[in-house]
């Protein structure tokens, strides 16, 4: 059975689409099942319910305690009976009941080099903002396992692009958001196989994805 899949977004949803346009020309072997954002106009619920996946506007300021909406993030995932959390541009730090029971289960993608320019307030414009201001040569796309700290758990996939003289922020994240789109979906396929082994902190079985840039 295919893996069933929650998509946590915040934006526009442009990686959801990516994905759920992977899925549908056969490359992703996955159900996405759920979406769950945190920005009640996000654009990501719209791709969502246009192909009939349940929404759901999910904030801690709906509840009266954090355990509250620990226990209902829970609920829904549950119910929907999720095997992998996909984030895809989710701009909220997850519950940490939700980090441990989903262990190894969640992954995320971000728009650098990690370790490098990660960690807490590197998001969007800011990790490119940083990139270009260090001198930085290089960047790229981190794919990683989620766990309790910022940007920090085992790394599945990384993808590097050259930093240009002429880049700015802007351009840097255009050419950032084309490798996530053309990347994303590789690691999310390869776990959907089985082949990601993880000891330790390692993970193995990455040679197996498909690097598009090579052929």
């Amino acid at each position: 059975m295919p893996l069933r899949c929650a998509v946590l977004a915040s934006g526009q949803g442009s990686n959801f689409q990516a994905l759920l346009d992977r899925k549908a020309a056969g490359d992703l072997h996955v159900e996405f099942v759920l979406l769950i954002g945190n920005n009640s106009v996000a654009g990501a619920f719209e791709k969502a319910r246009s192909r009939g996946i349940p929404c759901f506007h999910l904030v801690p300021s709906q509840f009266s305690s954090e355990e509250g909406y620990c226990t209902k993030f829970l609920e829904i995932l549950t119910e929907h009976r999720i095997d992998l959390i996909v984030l895809a541009g989710y701009m909220k730090k997850l519950p940490p009941g939700v980090v441990r029971a989903y262990h190894r289960r969640i992954v995320n993608i971000h728009p650098a080099l990690l370790p490098a320019f990660g960690g807490k307030g590197m998001y969007g414009s800011h990790v490119h903002e940083a990139v270009i201001e260090y001198g930085a040569k290089l960047s790229g796309i981190t794919v990683h396992f989620v766990d309790e700290e910022y940007d920090h758990g085992p790394i599945i996939l990384q993808r590097a692009i050259g930093v240009l003289d002429s880049d700015d922020p802007h351009s840097l994240a255009e050419r950032v958001l084309a490798v996530e789109h053309a990347c994303y979906w590789q690691a999310i396929e390869a776990i959907a196989a089985g082949r990601i082994v993880i000891e330790g902190r390692r993970v193995m079985g990455v040679g197996e994805m498909k690097d598009e840039n090579n052929g």
